[in-house]
């Protein structure tokens, strides 16, 4: 099938659609995808994921609007099928892959799930079939890495015998749907033509700009937008600790820096977490790095995010220190665990951190997330007998709480606050993050 028979049928749905990786990008891609009429095949290697998708249940939990809904639809009426057999792959005219592209101990990136992906796809490609990568990428990855792994699993080569693309996505969790209709998207084909192929295929579910670009364009815009926020954070973290230091109060500094025209400060914060940012301005400076180009901002902004949860521990740390209380013989209740506010998402949250560092100073430490099935229980009753309550993470239902009721579980009124979601409360010891504290 040559690529203009390819376009036509992208147009008019008759296209079947396979997508790869069925997690918070992939599921969501699929059911969209299957909503606006085209047959969505899903492919995941987890089989009970796949089981849990095939009985029309959403196995991303957390406050998702929408989602379980369309899914429960799209498997009903037929429109998405999913599978862990790439076989059935051979009958897709267009195949995306959305997994996991993380980066090691050394910052450097990881594609054991993308070379994996594609070694499997490669000799079930039927020819002509357009693949779109729509993980994050390190600039130059499509070109070095996506298209000979492809040309060698397959014995076919690009441009003849199959096309390539890259889209990366721009979803994050509790927006998944939202995003996926609402975000522009950068279209990078390996030529201009395959560019055209793919918005003909995503206009069939954005609503917005679908931005025609190159392979490498679109790589260094998706990892340069999550570095830029990085680094903006990180601007934000740093001034936070000079409040603290100085006797200034940072939320109090940000709303009026942003009256100032062109002036954006972003929150600060216990640390910055999920599986793209911490990750992706390493996946940014990657290949610059290798090629002796002098990166330090970006290094600069990571190390200043990573450290947070750090700093939450050394808040914590002074707290107790005011009702004589010592760090390595108390009981710590920690609020929240995933990486985002009424999300069931943990990857690279800060808690993990903070958890870590507590433990290590022989800290016990109890858990407590409405959101992650294992941490999950009555507040009140896991505060029983602790020294003190660090909240991490400021999900809805810790906005609601009694703090009252909160003070009398806990064995003293001892609270450091990270993302400034708790209001002022008498008879406390109160730290919030970016706040100087005078005992």
């Amino acid at each position: 099938m040559g690529l203009d028979e390819l376009h036509a049928r992208i147009s008019d749905k008759t296209a079947q659609l396979g997508v790869i990786g069925m997690g918070y990008v992939g599921l969501p891609v699929a059911c969209v995808f299957a909503k606006a009429g085209l047959s969505v095949l899903g492919v995941d290697i987890d089989p009970q994921r796949i089981d849990k998708i095939a009985a029309g249940v959403s196995p991303i939990e957390g406050d998702e609007p929408g989602l379980a809904e369309l899914l429960s639809e799209v498997v009903k009426t037929g429109g998405l099928r999913v599978t862990t057999d790439y076989e059935e792959v051979r009958a897709c005219d267009v195949v995306t892959i959305s997994v996991e592209t993380p980066v090691d101990a050394d910052h450097r990136p990881a594609y054991r799930a993308l070379g994996s992906a594609l070694r499997s796809l490669g000799p079930v490609m039927k020819p002509g079939v357009l693949v779109i990568v729509e993980s994050t990428l390190a600039p130059g990855t499509m070109m070095s890495l996506v298209k000979p792994v492809l040309e060698d699993a397959s014995g076919k080569r690009a441009g003849e015998h199959f096309y390539l693309g890259h889209c990366p996505e721009r979803v994050m969790p509790g927006r998944l749907l939202n995003n996926l209709r609402f975000v522009s998207r950068v279209c990078g084909g390996e030529t201009p033509e395959v560019t055209a192929a793919m918005i003909s295929l995503y206009c069939h579910v954005v609503q917005a700009d679908l931005d025609p670009a190159d392979c490498v364009t679109a790589e260094l815009v998706k990892t340069a937008e999550n570095a830029y926020r990085d680094v903006n954070i990180a601007f934000a973290n740093e001034v936070a600790l000079i409040c603290e230091a100085v006797g200034g109060d940072v939320w109090k500094v940000r709303d009026l820096v942003n009256k100032s025209p062109g002036r954006n400060m972003l929150l600060p914060g216990a640390g910055v977490g999920g599986h793209c940012i911490p990750k992706d301005p390493w996946l940014l400076v990657s290949r610059a790095q290798e090629q002796g180009v002098p990166i330090r901002l970006i290094p600069a902004a990571r190390e200043i995010n990573d450290t947070m949860p750090l700093h939450m521990a050394k808040l914590l740390d002074q707290a107790l220190a005011e009702v004589g209380t010592a760090i390595d013989n108390a009981r710590i209740l920690v609020m929240g665990y995933t990486y985002l506010e009424n999300s069931d998402d943990t990857r690279n949250s800060p808690s993990t951190v903070l958890v870590e560092a507590l433990r290590q100073r022989g800290t016990e430490v109890v858990i407590h997330d409405p959101y992650v099935a294992e941490y999950q229980g009555e507040l009140v009753e896991m505060a029983m007998g602790c020294d003190a309550a660090v909240m991490m993470v400021a999900h809805e239902v810790y906005r609601a709480v009694d703090f009252e009721e909160l003070r009398s579980a806990l064995r003293s009124p001892v609270l450091v606050d990270g993302r400034h979601a708790i209001p002022s409360l008498t008879g406390w010891v109160h730290r919030t993050i970016g706040q100087s504290f005078t005992p």
